[in-house]
Order: C-alpha cells, then structure tokens, then sequence
C-alpha cells in the first residue's frame, strides 16, 4: 500500500491544500470526459504528476488490485449478449474506458499520500473547512489514513496463518467467510484500543497542526486546478 514517504521532490514541497484542489480537479475532468481524446491528455498529465513526485505508477495500481477484478469484469459483462448469445467487443469499448480513469485517478491519489504527511493532511482540512465540521472531517482523515495500513497488515496476517494451516485446501466461499469474520473481530479489536490509546494520550480536537503557507511554487498548481475544473464544465 501507498504511504507517505519523506522526500525533497517538488510536490513534497508544495502546500496540501493546493495538491488536494489539484486531485479533485483532477477528477472531475476523469469524470467528464470519458473519451480517447480526453483521457490521453490525464494520462499524459497523471504520469507527470507521478513523475514529479517520484512515485511508481506500476506500485500505485498493484496497490489498489483488489480492485482489478471489478475493473475487468465491468468491459467484459458488457461485451456479452444474451439475445442471440454472442459477444460484442464494441460495446465493452466505453466501460473500459471507464475502467481506466478509475486508475488514472487513483494515480494521482497515490501521488498525494505518497508526498503529504498525515497532519498536513489534517490541517489542510481544518484550514479550508470552518468550524467543528472541518476538525471532525480532518480527524476523520487522518485516522483513515493511519487505520488502513495496520488493518491491510491484519488480512495479510490472517491470510498468512490460514495458509499455514492448509487453508487453501478449502473451499473459496468457507475461504472468504473465515477471512471477513477474522477480519472484522481483528478491526473492532483494533478499533477499541485505537479508543483507548486516544484516551490515555488526552486526544484534542485542536492540537498544534504545522504551519502551511503557500509559496511561487503553488501558483501553477492552483492553476492546473482551474484549468482542469474548466475543461470539465466548459469543454
């Protein structure tokens, strides 16, 4: 899984807020122009923003392959007909394409959390959003943020000991049971001494965040986000 990685790259120095602004441009662009046309110029984009921020590509899609099968299958289901039974390679043509803003998408997030600490994160949030929405919706990130690495590390764990235990030998739908059911007592495990853990450390809603300020180096980025906000209305 992706994660934050300390480094000197250009998008390592840039304000959160305007990476944030950049990726929900960014996808909203992905969103509206689900064409051949339109989705050269993201790839063409997406890569640079990884390139950029000296992130593998190759890396961000495997991080994400749990969800491959959905973005297979989507084309494939579509291409088939069942009046007369035949197969229609044009018709999976637009899911595919779908399909892959999908990944481009998820390209560009792996670029954010790849460059931007957790309590940047956090203060980017309650900086941009006023009030007690904003602070619940920054902690709310950043537990994301810190839960989901140490719950992927838990299924591969349990995967693990299932194997070890010739697991593999059973059928896949007792495979899957077992799996979810582990998982989710391991989560609400983790979940109360997560509580806990906050508890006994006196968890603030308003702790000391960095300090962001924005610089030269912000204003093409905010630009990036206009333009790409404007081709996703205007064109």
């Amino acid at each position: 899984m992706i994660g934050y990685t300390p480094g000197s790259t250009i998008v390592h120095r840039l304000d959160p807020r305007g990476k944030l602004a950049v990726q929900l441009a960014f996808a909203i662009a992905a969103f509206a122009h689900t064409t051949p046309r339109g989705l050269a110029a993201l790839t063409i984009l997406a890569l640079a923003i990884a390139r950029l921020a000296s992130v593998s590509v190759v890396r961000a899609i495997l991080s994400v392959r749990v969800l491959a099968p959905f973005l297979i299958a989507a084309p494939l289901v579509a291409a088939i007909r069942l009046s007369p039974p035949a197969i229609d390679p044009s018709a999976a043509f637009q899911p595919a394409l779908a399909s892959y803003r999908v990944l481009l998408v998820f390209v560009v997030a792996a670029a954010y959390v790849h460059t931007t600490a957790v309590r940047e994160s956090r203060a980017a949030i309650q900086r941009t959003i006023p009030s007690r929405p904003g602070v619940l919706l920054g902690v709310g990130v950043s537990l994301v943020f810190r839960f989901l690495p140490v719950l992927r590390r838990e299924l591969t764990t349990v995967r693990a000991a299932s194997a070890a235990r010739l697991g593999t030998e059973r059928p896949l739908v007792d495979r899957i049971r077992r799996l979810v059911v582990v998982g989710v007592n391991r989560s609400f495990t983790r979940a109360d001494r997560l509580s806990a853990a906050l508890s006994a450390r006196c968890f603030a809603w308003n702790p000391t965040l960095p300090q962001l300020s924005f610089t030269r180096l912000d204003i093409p980025v905010f630009a990036t986000a206009i333009g790409l906000l404007a081709a996703a209305v205007f064109v």
